[in-house]
């Protein structure tokens, strides 16, 4: 699942290890061991600016593959409240919206996860943006 995440978060843009690991709420150990696996697959590639890493994705396919994977598992929980709302929304690609949290640009169609609250939609890139998010909703909402 992790895995999965990283490769949505690399879809349009490079990451550093210290961005990946914010926005996915995760230790550095375990993080460094998911990057290992998929550098092993050859599905990222590194570049080293002086001390970042700079993580991207070794091919565009991997978007699309990605993205069929996502329609599957919305499918496959189709009965899921929080998938129903995905899947309303797997045809509108545009506008984009701003995660709250760490304010990456996504389209609600490649959200990871998305929060209905008071009538106001919120998407998010990844877990960690959306854990935060919920522990203290307040500190986003106006962000």
């Amino acid at each position: 699942e992790k895995r999965l995440e990283i490769i949505h978060l690399l879809r349009d843009q490079e990451l550093t290890v210290s961005e990946i690991q914010t926005m996915l709420d995760l230790k550095q150990a375990n993080l460094s061991q998911h990057l290992m696996v998929l550098r092993k697959l050859n599905v990222v590639t590194t570049r080293k600016d002086g001390k970042e890493i700079y993580y991207k994705l070794s091919h565009k396919n991997f978007i699309k593959a990605s993205d069929l994977l996502r329609e599957i598992l919305i499918e496959r929980h189709s009965d899921d409240e929080l998938t129903n709302g995905f899947s309303q929304k797997m045809t509108e690609l545009l506008p984009l919206v701003h995660d709250p949290v760490c304010g990456m640009r996504i389209s609600p169609k490649t959200a990871g996860y998305a929060l209905k609250e008071n009538g106001t939609e919120y998407y998010f890139c990844a877990s960690g943006c959306f854990e935060q998010f919920k522990k203290k909703p307040d500190k986003f909402k106006n962000s």
